[in-house]
């Protein structure tokens, strides 16, 4: 494999000038650029990405720790974040923790030994990153994606769920339902707590009771909400709507009202939250609330970008503004 010298010693030239026409950061004249750029291709010399990283002590490389799920709301995000990765010429090394505390502890230990640039980390709260291992790497920032925030300086960015909910649920109260049952998500997550509040908050300001039973929760999952709304269609007096505090749990009840042979909205309203990419294409489309999951990838990288450059920066907190998308799930009464 042909090195930075053999380029240098074929073109006739110091390693520092081949080192300038390869950064493109010093002015050297055409006519030794020509031999450079000539000697680099005859060679087939690729600069070493590892070599120029260990002396610009930088790798041009974020990592990105995310829990699995079958939501494809975490795909959607991760999407936003690859394309912004890109843009703005940094490479992203995704590590999926399986939902395993010790899994997610070997991953974040092998982001940071690589000496990524920035760390973003999209984890369940029940699951949190050891403090202790950031701790080692202090010089290392962080920004906690969609999740609230714990004892450390990284900067966190959420989604504002107690208004969500709330707007979740007065759209249902504005169509005419009375009825109102609530799919809720697992309750050690704070988003899944302030939706759930959100929704009681608005059933609260209309005078709307909530019967025992109303209240179902689920785990952000297909599967969670599918038997989560045979639950509630076991009750009695049935609701006339339901508010699924997310998308791929209204999914799964989708699924179960088919199979009890009810129409929606005719028979059971539905709205969801986060407005993935499948909610408009289900039949009929999908109510939701929704996240700007693309914005999201964005701007944690962006604020990824800036603890960078500005490391003893305060701590930010950013929250996103939810906004209601009405489709046919909720229907008029």
């Amino acid at each position: 494999m042909a090195t930075m010298k053999d380029v240098a010693r074929l073109a006739g030239v110091s390693t520092s000038t081949v080192s300038h026409v390869i950064n493109n950061n010093r002015f050297v004249s055409e006519t030794i650029r020509g031999k450079v750029t000539t000697a680099i291709s005859q060679l087939n010399y690729a600069p070493s990405a590892l070599a120029r990283s260990l002396k610009m002590n930088q790798t041009r490389t974020l990592g990105m720790l995310l829990t699995t799920s079958s939501n494809p709301f975490y795909a959607e995000v991760v999407q936003g974040v690859e394309r912004s990765c890109y843009e703005r010429g940094y490479s992203l090394i995704l590590c999926n923790t399986e939902g395993d505390k010790d899994r997610m502890d070997r991953s974040l230990e092998t982001l940071l030994q690589k000496r990524v640039d920035g760390l973003l980390i999209m984890c369940t709260e029940s699951r949190r990153p050891s403090v202790e291992i950031l701790g080692r790497y202090p010089s290392i920032p962080a920004v906690m994606m969609d999740w609230a925030p714990f004892d450390s300086s990284s900067d966190v960015i959420q989604d504002n769920a107690l208004q969500g909910g709330g707007m979740a649920t007065r759209h249902l109260i504005s169509c005419g339902y009375t009825r109102i049952a609530c799919i809720a998500g697992p309750q050690d997550k704070t988003t899944a707590r302030l939706r759930l509040k959100g929704y009681q908050h608005a059933m609260a300001a209309a005078a709307l009771p909530v019967p025992a039973g109303y209240i179902v929760e689920g785990d952000f999952e297909f599967q969670g909400g599918f038997h989560a709304m045979q639950q509630l269609l076991m009750l009695n007096p049935r609701p006339q709507a339901v508010f699924t505090s997310n998308d791929a749990m209204a999914v799964g009840g989708y699924q179960a009202l088919y199979q009890a042979g009810l129409r929606i909205p005719q028979d059971m309203a539905v709205i969801g939250y986060d407005d993935i990419e499948l909610a408009r294409y289900l039949t009929p489309p999908l109510s939701t609330i929704r996240q700007p999951k693309d914005e999201l990838g964005e701007l944690a990288i962006d604020t990824l970008l800036h603890r960078m450059n500005m490391p003893d920066a305060s701590q930010q907190l950013l929250v996103l503004t939810p906004e209601l998308m009405v489709r046919a799930s909720t229907g008029n009464r």
